[in-house]
């Protein structure tokens, strides 16, 4: 691997566990095993941009996990609540990491670092036009697909900030079965399983 390629890899596991504040140049250095001058040369923006690196990295990480997570599942509101209840059993078994740094650095720098939070919007912004793609692949209108998308994500982020607070699934395991029933609401049912061609 790469020098700058174990760098920003090594920046996304610090936002992961730690955030953007406590994370240090020679820490990040010392992640890396990367002389701290490689940093620099690396990245002339310094912590900030491979912060801005390692978000995309992860962003487009992240919403690959929709369809993998999802296509085994001929129904999507029994896909969705499972893949939350991953989501709980994941976080429970890694001792209440941050499941989504994405998110967590956001609500961290958002009024400190406007650089950092138009990345997050970018990544965000991302994961809403995947998720539309995915959900009318999977047979919704695309105003549904829309409600759906931002559903699931507003309700993943928010559940994993109560779990890690409160070390608690419930948060995930209640807003998995929400999410599930308001998809099991709609006057189209959302079994269509999906197909390459359908994202």
């Amino acid at each position: 691997m790469k020098t700058d390629e174990r760098i920003v890899l090594a920046m996304a596991e610090l936002l992961r566990v730690q955030g953007y504040t406590a994370t240090g140049v020679n820490q990040l250095a010392r992640a890396a095993q990367a002389p701290t001058g490689s940093i620099y040369h690396h990245f002339r923006g310094g912590k900030r941009e491979i912060a801005a690196a390692a978000l995309r990295q992860m962003g487009n990480a992240y919403i690959q996990l929709l369809p993998l997570l999802l296509d085994a599942h001929e129904d999507l509101a029994t896909g969705v609540e499972a893949a939350f209840a991953a989501a709980a059993e994941d976080m429970r078994t890694t001792g209440w990491a941050n499941m989504c740094p994405v998110g967590s650095v956001t609500g961290e720098v958002a009024d400190t670092e406007p650089v950092l939070r138009e990345v997050a919007a970018e990544v965000m912004e991302h994961w809403v036009q995947e998720g539309v793609r995915y959900f009318t692949g999977r047979g919704l209108p695309e105003a549904e697909a829309r409600n759906v998308t931002f559903a699931v994500l507003t309700a993943l982020e928010g559940a994993f900030t109560l779990a890690r607070a409160l070390r608690s699934t419930e948060p995930l395991l209640t807003a998995g079965r929400t999410v599930a029933a308001y998809l099991a609401s709609l006057d189209s049912p959302a079994d269509v399983p999906s197909t390459p061609n359908s994202r």
